[in-house]
């Protein structure tokens, strides 16, 4: 065995797994959304709610912030993060105006850039306190694993909600109307 090659156990196994996932779940979600309409994935369902763009740019926004987090934690100390307020980050970036492909291009080139990342963090580092904003101390692989949920649950709201765009669910019929038949 070359000595550049770590036999993926435990705790390496966990990283890889996170890595491998995030990269499959990214490759098969860009695919879907290159293939959404710019116009439609603008669509708002109310002021107060994101479109299908905005979540994308949140998206990118999470990449960002946890860019820094996951090379800072690796320095050793505890580290303390600041939060971010989602909505202004997502304001403040205009978002609804971006070109769609360039939007699905940036995040999956980010989250692929984010997985090469997470496969060369030492495995002592996993353990490493970060504080984000207030909240209670967690440990950098808290974050990596918190990190895939994030998105797994942005990504099924995108397809929930492209879904019911692309395929509304037939209005039910009363019992009345079936009595008719």
């Amino acid at each position: 065995m070359s000595g550049n090659v770590v036999p993926l156990l435990g705790i390496e196994m966990r990283v890889e797994t996170l890595a491998t996932e995030l990269v499959t779940l990214v490759e098969s979600a860009a695919l879907d959304l290159r293939a959404f309409d710019g116009e439609a994935a603008a669509a708002k369902p109310s002021p107060d709610v994101w479109s299908i763009k905005e979540i994308v740019g949140h998206l990118v926004d999470s990449a960002a912030n946890n860019h820094q987090r996951f090379v800072r934690a690796q320095e050793g100390k505890e580290l303390t993060f600041p939060g971010y307020e989602q909505d202004g980050w997502v304001r403040s970036q205009d978002y609804q105006n971006q070109g769609w492909l360039d939007l699905v291009d940036l995040w999956a080139l980010y989250n692929r850039h984010l997985a090469h990342l997470i496969r060369r963090i030492p495995a002592a580092a996993l353990e490493a306190p970060c504080r984000i904003g207030g909240a209670s101390s967690v440990t950098l692989g808290f974050l990596l694993e918190d990190y895939v949920v994030h998105l797994r649950h942005h990504l099924r709201q995108i397809k929930e909600r492209h879904n019911v765009r692309l395929h509304p669910t037939p209005p039910r019929r009363s019992r009345a109307a079936y009595r008719r038949r």
